[in-house]
């Protein structure tokens, strides 16, 4: 518990989003069994992070106050996905609980994340610094949309329209302004293919998050919109054209990382930074093609829902296997220092430094 990985609801977050995918391609019962695993993930992780915090808060704080201090937004993130991923089903009370949760856990993560990074002395002044995780402060803002625009759709009001169109204006400029960040970090600074973590396809989730969010307003009656119509369909085709584009690229830097430059491709904690952007992506292909009545792209998003079913199969008996493995400490010399794990998961010494994404 004291090594908690930040980012541990990353599980919980694309568990849920491959149930949202199942769900709208009418696969009901495997969707409610994933939903049921992300329920149970999540009532596990949450009061993990509140026990490391408690008991283990140097380390804790140590974790919010570095580069990788954005994985904590998952915490928010994920309570967002499940209200978004219950709210069509009827279960308006407790999606609208875990919205609350999200929506409360964004304001004080969104806020108190860049303030920490900004205040603070520690941090390295480099753009090493700057990594895939990033991205997760859009995802963020997204995420709240997303549940306010799904429970906005089977409940009456105006508040939760108004915040799901305030938090997808928000989250496309933060989208903006990262995606600036980390390309220069990317284009500017040597990236070693160890340092090329899974947490760049995150890059793609948070544009296909903002598409689902953009359709999802777009089905609200149009007194509730503060925006025309137009505007978000126009800017969730152009986002979905470019998180289609950036498949290719990620495909082949995991390619180059593995098949060219021979890094072993072993299970760890970043494997669900892909689950997410692939579920997230099908169920954006699937409800855009149908919002917008384009054919082909709701039947090619219906296939995407399988695939993204099929990852989530191979990346959790993946990480089933590595928690059965025996680990006898195999190698170690007599007196020396255990290897810990970076916030991607990958095991890495204790005087490594991992600046790159």
């Amino acid at each position: 518990m004291a090594g908690l990985n930040p980012g541990a609801l990353a599980f919980v977050m694309g568990t849920g989003i491959v149930s949202t995918a199942l769900y709208t391609n009418g696969a009901r019962t495997a969707s409610a069994a994933l939903l049921w695993v992300a329920l149970a993930g999540f009532a596990v992780l949450v009061p993990g992070y509140g026990w490391r915090l408690l008991r283990h808060r140097q380390r804790f704080l140590a974790d919010f106050l570095g580069p990788h201090a954005f994985a904590f937004l998952t915490l928010a993130i994920s309570a967002n996905v499940l209200a978004a991923r219950l709210a069509p089903s009827g279960h308006t009370a407790v999606a609208g609980a875990f919205l609350a949760f999200g929506a409360l856990g964004w304001i004080l993560l969104d806020y108190g994340i860049p303030l920490a990074l900004i205040t603070t002395l520690k941090r390295g002044p480099s753009l090493d610094q700057v990594n895939g995780t990033w991205f997760l402060w859009a995802v963020g803002s997204e995420s709240v949309s997303l549940a306010a625009a799904s429970l906005a759709s089977v409940t009456s009001g105006h508040v939760l329209p108004a915040l799901a169109v305030v938090c997808w204006s928000v989250g496309l400029m933060q989208y903006l302004l990262t995606a600036a960040i980390v390309l220069a970090r990317l284009l500017a600074r040597p990236v070693r293919p160890e340092g090329l973590m899974t947490s760049v396809w995150i890059f793609m989730g948070a544009a296909a998050i903002i598409v689902l969010a953009g359709v999802r307003l777009i089905s609200l009656p149009s007194g509730s919109l503060m925006l025309a119509r137009p505007v978000i369909v126009g800017s969730a085709v152009v986002l979905w054209a470019f998180s289609s584009w950036l498949i290719p690229l990620l495909l082949a830097l995991g390619v180059w990382r593995h098949a060219v430059r021979r890094i072993p491709l072993r299970y760890d904690l970043g494997w669900w930074n892909l689950v997410f952007p692939i579920g997230m992506y099908a169920v954006t292909t699937h409800e855009l093609g149908r919002a917008t009545g384009t054919s082909w792209m709701t039947t090619v998003g219906r296939w995407e829902d399988w695939i993204a079913a099929a990852v989530w199969v191979v990346v959790f008996a993946a990480m089933v296997a590595a928690r059965l493995r025996p680990r006898h400490g195999v190698g170690r010399k007599p007196g020396s220092r255990p290897t810990g794990a970076d916030h991607e998961g990958n095991t890495v010494s204790p005087s490594s430094t991992q600046t790159l994404p």
